[in-house]
């Protein structure tokens, strides 16, 4: 075809602006239903119905994500790069619908054909790239960006599969694959015209240029190819769409024709297989030497692709890498791609020949590191020997950026070899190993933690040598949420009263929830705030029915505890709690209790046995209590099985009480937390995290807050903690924990919570349950009684939801984009003949 005819056709279709009225959103649907899904009036399936509407959203967030993309090009603009290993992304659908402002019609569009649009999102499976906190987070810094006009894009991994789903059997987790790809992902573009060579194992060749510079060649290696995957991100109503990037792990034809032309064909099928499986499974079990190297193949394939393919976008509008700093910052989403600055270090002297010094002078103000994490099994160590194996020219890099680094601190630190020793890159002992987190500090210029407390400890104590070097590095950005999300999409009862009352202007500016404080005292609106909160735990309720068969009262409290199940978090001392309310009422079944329903749900990692031992007492404790007809009818547990975001968007409108009670100094920063203050539930929990904040910002009143400190941690275990002293004082406690010993609740298997008994007494309670959980009970009575009165109640969630201004995700961008990576908004140019959205 000419080129005047191409000009031709593409005007034509830039001026042929997708309307989101009614009748063009059912022509769009019925013509994706017989041309791209090929099907008849008589062979439509619900499955069906699902993809036509995802590519009639798809279709109208395709213009808009053009525009963006070809504005960032066109302006030559400074762009944000946020490299996570995780993006719980949540489904799709429903979140663009919303966020382009086509959700009332589409659902009026889809009535007319008897069907719903909330019955069809619900058939969309979770993308499934991601475990927890670290992945929500990453979705909602997304959100933010493209909400705030952030020139800015994701990239991750695109796992076939992704974290496990998770089965109750016998009251014990089991793990099925998580095949979210089983029927393909409408809200994706593959771009094969963006493959990268990812080289692996080989050797280093060293030799001198005409110039008389060393070089560095990385010889016969093994290769992969990484093929990009891209899905649009919309802002709010306002015609930006951003980008998350993952990458497919693919063979290289050379690999397989090379096996093939010899005869070899399954030696070609093995080498395909081998090469794939790198972006097969999210998380590989790394406690044996085959998956610790899995996992690192991993993420040096990530980043290599995504640090080539930031060159590869700069150059197309830059000369030279010279300039990056101006037009790159990349923000590391804890040390899972910190390899990226060993990466971007090789291509810059290795490949473009830059000088050292003037490559680390380019590589620094590039990258900006998260730390998620004060707990020392997170901060990953690579051992030497298979750094030396897998990537040896990135080994040499890094060798020499500790050199370089080293020979700085002892001018700066003479005679203070312990210091040294910390502060390495290397460690040496027991085993010769990278620090990844050192690498990530020295080679970024900026560090953060994730909430006020996590950055004074990491300043104070995880890397304090470091915060004494260079305390301009270091910041505070606490997370937050996308109230886009997490409550006009996940809580539209709320949400249609809160904007009936103060206005919508709050989708943008969470701030604006304020204005709720004055209707904290009205009784009318009161009311309206109890019916919602009762209709949505009619709803929970209802889906607890289906899943778990189980009936509980949606007048009750609803109790939650939602998230990955790990000791820190301390769910055993809530069940040790519910275990106290079974046995005052078994002991005196008139005693007055608040009728409460206990829910539980979260994931333990496959190989974790005490949080999977956890999991079985939770479901234990629920078949007892659940089934005795003296307290059945005053409490109730449910765990609910594969936690995941479309779940979570069910439970959190529901709760009452939020549970936010791991051990003081352990939880970084928590986002769950939010969530729930944000939908009105009240929270129980220990000074951790950013339950401090949400404390600051709620007040004193309205929070329930217990247990020991960070610094009371610090002193009890420094000073020698004795959980049998504090346990001989708590006649109580120790009821509770016959209870255990007798097998009470694991009749099939006496001794079977066992190891939780000895973890709790005789090996040092490390996560201190035993010392706060009087002070947990004491707190949970306040909780009890407050309950009784709804009508205070429900004043202190109202103010609860007015002040969680803070948390937004909106917030906490913002403060990167203006501390951190010195990006700026920018409008989309909409083509002529296209309309906006505002």
């Amino acid at each position: 075809m000419g080129r005047d005819k191409i000009e031709k056709l593409w005007s034509l279709i830039e001026n042929n602006y997708l309307a989101s009225d009614k009748e063009a959103l059912q022509d769009s649907f019925a013509r994706h239903l017989e041309y791209t899904q090929s099907k008849t009036r008589y062979t439509t399936e619900a499955f069906d119905s699902y993809k036509s509407c995802a590519h009639v959203v798809r279709d109208r967030l395709m213009e808009r994500w053009n525009d963006t993309n070809q504005t960032y090009f066109n302006d030559n603009v400074k762009r944000v790069y946020y490299l996570s290993l995780e993006f719980l992304l949540g489904r799709a659908l429903s979140n663009a619908l919303l966020n382009l402002g086509i959700l009332p019609e589409m659902e009026r569009a889809l009535a007319d054909f008897g069907l719903s649009h909330t019955d069809l999102s619900e058939i969309e499976p979770d993308a499934g790239l991601g475990n927890g906190g670290l992945g929500r987070l990453a979705a909602c810094f997304l959100d933010s960006m493209a909400t705030l006009q952030l020139p800015g894009e994701g990239y991750g991994i695109r796992y076939d599969y992704g974290i496990f789903e998770q089965k109750i059997v016998n009251g014990y987790q089991t793990e099925l694959p998580e095949n979210w790809l089983r029927y393909g992902y409408p809200f994706e573009i593959i771009r094969p015209e963006y493959q990268y060579t990812i080289h692996f194992y080989g050797n280093v060749s060293q030799y001198q240029d005409d110039q008389g510079s060393l070089r560095n060649d990385w010889l016969n290696t093994e290769k992969v190819m990484a093929l990009a995957h891209d899905i649009p991100i919309p802002g709010y109503q306002n015609d930006t769409v951003n980008t998350v990037r993952l990458w497919s792990a693919k063979s290289t034809r050379e690999f397989e024709l090379a096996e093939f032309n010899i005869g070899d064909y399954v030696g070609a099928v093995e080498g395909k297989i081998n090469s794939e499986i790198i972006s097969s499974v999210l998380y590989p079990k790394d406690d044996i030497p085959a998956g610790k190297e899995l996992r690192l193949k991993q993420e040096y394939f990530f980043v290599s692709a995504t640090i080539q393919d930031i060159i590869r976008r700069h150059k197309v509008k830059n000369p030279s890498v010279l300039n990056m700093p101006d037009k790159v910052a990349i923000q590391l989403n804890d040390t899972h791609p910190a390899l990226s600055i060993a990466e971007l270090m090789r291509i810059f002297v290795d490949v473009e020949k830059i000088g050292w010094d003037k490559a680390w002078e380019l590589c620094v103000p590039i990258f900006a590191y998260t730390n998620h994490t004060m707990m020392s099994e997170a901060l990953e160590l690579w051992p030497v020997d298979l750094l030396s194996n897998l990537l040896p020219r990135h080994l040499q890099i890094i060798y020499e950026i500790n050199h370089r680094f080293l020979n700085n601190i002892r001018q700066i630190y003479p005679n203070e070899e312990d210091k040294h020793k910390r502060m390495s890159i290397v460690q040496e002992l027991p085993q010769k190993a990278i620090r990844m987190a050192n690498l990530a500090i020295i080679g970024s210029h900026k560090v953060n933690g994730v909430s006020h407390l996590h950055t004074e400890l990491i300043k104070q104590k995880l890397f304090a040598d470091f915060h004494d070097l260079w305390p301009e590095k270091f910041t505070s950005k606490t997370n937050g949420i996308t109230q886009r999300r997490w409550l006009k999409l996940a809580n539209p009862r709320l949400a249609g009263l809160i904007s009936d009352t103060v206005g919508e202007n709050w989708i943008t500016d969470l701030y604006e929830l304020e204005k709720l404080e004055p209707y904290a005292a009205d009784a009318s609106f009161g009311e309206a705030w109890q019916k919602v909160k009762l209709e949505n735990k009619k709803d929970l309720a209802l889906y607890i029915k289906k899943q778990n068969g189980i009936e509980v009262n949606p007048y009750s409290m609803f109790d939650i505890q939602i998230k990955r199940i790990h000791e820190y978090k301390r769910q055993l001392m809530n069940v040790l709690h519910i275990l106290h309310l079974y046995r005052q009422i078994k002991n005196n079944p008139t005693t007055p209790i608040v009728p409460r329903t206990f829910i539980f749900s979260g994931k333990a990692a496959p190989g974790y046995y005490m949080a999977k031992l956890i999991i079985k007492l939770i479901n234990d404790v629920a078949l007892k209590i659940n089934n005795d007809p003296e307290t059945r009818d005053k409490i109730k547990v449910v765990f609910l099985a594969n936690y995941c975001v479309s779940l979570a968007q069910q439970i959190f409108p529901a709760a009452d009480l939020s549970e936010q009670i791991s051990t003081a100094g352990m939880e970084a920063s928590g986002t769950g937390n939010m969530k729930f203050t944000l939908n009105g539930a009240l929270t129980i929990g220990t000074l951790d995290g950013a339950n401090i904040e949400i404390k600051e910002e709620v007040g004193d009143d309205n929070i329930f807050i217990f247990g020991l400190d960070a610094d009371q941690v610090r002193d009890l275990k420094t000073s020698g903690y004795n959980p049998l002293g504090y346990l001989n004082h708590s006649p109580e406690l120790h009821d509770v924990l016959r209870m255990l010993v007798d097998g009470e609740f694991s009749a099939h298997k006496e001794d079977l919570y066992k190891p939780i008994i000895e973890s709790l007494l005789y090996q040092g309670d490390n996560y201190m349950v035993i010392a706060d959980y009087q002070s947990y009970c004491n707190c949970q009575q306040k909780v009890a009684s407050l309950f009784q009165n709804q009508a205070m109640w429900t004043q202190k969630s109202i103010i609860n939801t007015a002040h969680v201004g803070k948390f937004s995700s909106d917030r906490t961008i913002q403060e990167y984009a203006d501390e951190v990576w010195g990006v700026k908004p920018v409008k989309p140019k909409i083509k002529q003949g296209r309309k906006s959205m505002k």
